[in-house]
Formats: structure tokens, sequence, C-alpha cells
């Protein structure tokens, strides 16, 4: 039986560099990544907001490193990313400190949603298009970050891919979520992955969790199996999270752990986090964007979504203090 393989390091005592040489070569990365070799690079750069890029972002320490380490083979190498909801991936390049690292090291970077874009055979991407530079690359390598999710329990190698779709309103393709999760890793599936669980993030994420220092990084060829580990790693069921089981169902990787082997000390490094809470906000707003007129008419116009999201707060607070004196 051929398993998958997950590597698995913590940060502590390691020379950085030399860590993330061990994780690509675990990745046989220069069996792929020759002279010339088209690689772009996904980090999860999901907030321009400089409060939350610590805990929310990919680390600008292992976008760094990967791409110097590349760069020793390959001139060829793209940072992207899609526009957000509400903000700009230039935005999130430079308060992330992506920019700044591509000038010093002659990286480029793209904002996939500026790209020329092609059209996929698939009945529910028909008209949104992907980057014609994601498409023609040669190498693919996502870098994402080890968090909790309120809507799919957990974001990791495979929904950072959610980010390749490159157009600030794919939220209307939300009803559709858990499929084109799959759907978007199977246009693309990632070479190598490579999970930042330097600073994860727990609670409500996928930004308004609060951070845990984890102190790990995880690497796999197989997203899937690299998903179902991480998730393991801190005490949360891939099973749980339905476009995991989809994936792998898929044949896109492993999720059964008898089938995956992992290099490193799984047992001294495992540990359990606070899980995403689906509360009734979040059901609600998972209800809503089901419709594409109240998605576009409220949740992205500004002027509407921010006075009902602090409404929304402020009932979070009060059925928060009301639960906690029952």
């Amino acid at each position: 039986m051929v398993k998958s393989g997950v590597i698995l390091r913590p940060i502590q005592n390691a020379i950085f560099d030399d860590l993330i040489t061990e994780i690509l070569e675990f990745c046989k990365w220069t069996t792929i990544i020759n002279q010339g070799t088209s690689v772009i690079i996904k980090p999860n750069l999901c907030t321009e907001r400089k409060e939350q890029i610590r805990r929310g972002n990919t680390t600008i320490e292992l976008i760094t490193s990967v791409c110097k380490i590349l760069k020793t083979r390959t001139n060829n190498i793209t940072i992207c990313e899609s526009d957000g909801m509400r903000y700009k991936a230039e935005q999130a390049f430079e308060n992330t400190g992506v920019y700044d690292m591509a000038s010093k090291l002659g990286i480029k970077t793209i904002n996939f949603s500026n790209d020329e874009l092609v059209e996929v055979d698939h009945p529910l991407f028909k008209g949104w298009g992907f980057s014609k530079t994601y498409l023609d690359a040669d190498v693919f390598i996502s870098l994402p970050v080890l968090k909790t999710h309120a809507t799919t329990v957990f974001t990791g190698t495979l929904k950072n891919q959610w980010g390749c779709i490159p157009r600030y309103d794919r939220i209307l393709l939300h009803k559709y979520l858990h499929d084109l999760i799959v759907e978007v890793n199977r246009v693309k599936k990632p070479n190598i992955s490579i999970m930042d669980g330097i600073i994860g993030m727990q609670g409500r994420g996928p930004i308004n969790g609060y951070p845990i220092n984890l102190g790990v990084i995880l690497g796999s060829c197989d997203p899937v199996a690299l998903d179902a580990t991480s998730m393991r790693l801190v005490g949360l069921d891939p099973y749980a999270s339905k476009h995991i089981v989809l994936a792998a169902e898929k044949k896109l990787g492993e999720i059964d752990s008898e089938k995956i082997i992992i290099d490193g000390n799984f047992d001294l490094l495992r540990t359990n986090i606070v899980p995403a809470e689906t509360d009734w906000a979040i059901r609600l707003l998972n209800l809503l964007s089901r419709s594409e007129f109240i998605t576009r008419k409220l949740i992205l116009d500004d002027k509407i979504f921010y006075p009902v999201r602090k409404l929304v707060t402020l009932l979070r607070h009060i059925t928060s203090r009301a639960a906690s004196t029952l």
C-alpha cells in the first residue's frame, strides 16, 4: 500500500532556512524545479488589517525563506493572491511585507483579480475564469496557515486555494463552498504545500479568532493528508470538515491516518485548540449568502454591511453575557 508522507517539525531551536530546506527536500522539490521553471506561490493573505496579519496571514518569514531557497534553482517565481471581499490584494501584499521582500529578492507578485482570465471547463465556474498566470505555471506551491474556520471547521491547504478564484465577490459561490474548494484544487492541485503553524488561529477563524503559538511547520505533496494531519495535531477530527472528506473521495489525497506516514514527533507536538463555534450569526450569514440578490444588496454593500455587523457584534456580546449568568 502506497502511503502519503507528511513532515512535521518544531521551529524552536531550529535555523529557520535549514528547517524549510529540510521540508522542501522531503517534498523532493529539486525533482520538479529546475532553471527557468515557472513557480507560483500562494500564501494565505486573508486580511490587510495590520492588527490581524500576524495571526491571520502566512508569516513573511516563511514566504521569504521559501523564495530564497527556490531562487537557488529558478528566478521565475511569482507570489500571488486575489482581492478579498473588502480589500485589494495589493494592500495585503504591502501590509504583510511581501512587496518589500519581493523587491529585495527580485520576486514577482501578481493580483489574480487583475490578470488575464481564462475559462475552465466546469459549469459552476462558467463566467468566472482563472488567472492565466496561475493556470500556465509549471509548479504551484501553497503556503496556508493552520486555522479554525467557522464554516468549514478548518482552513488549511485545500481551503487556501479558494483565494485562487480571482474575483472579490466569490462569496456568491459560497452555497457550493465545500464542493468548489475541491474543484478549485482539481483545476490546479498544489505540487507542494507547507503549513504555517508558527502562529495558528483558534476560535472564530479564519480572521476573528485569536492566536495560538503552535511553533510548528508541516509539509507534504498531498494536500489532503496535510490538512488531515494538521487537524489531528490540534485535536480536530478531519472527518468533520466536509471539503476534506470530499477531496479524499475525489482522490486528491489521503485522509485515513493509517495511510499517512508522519516524519516527526507527532505525539510530543500535538495539542488541543478551541474550535470555531458556528453561532447564530454565522448560520444566518451562511443562509443569506445562498441568495445572490441578498448577497449583492446586503453582504457586498459596505454601507449596509458594516452597520449590520456592528449590531451583530452588540447582540453577540449581549447573548454571551446572558449565557454566562445562567
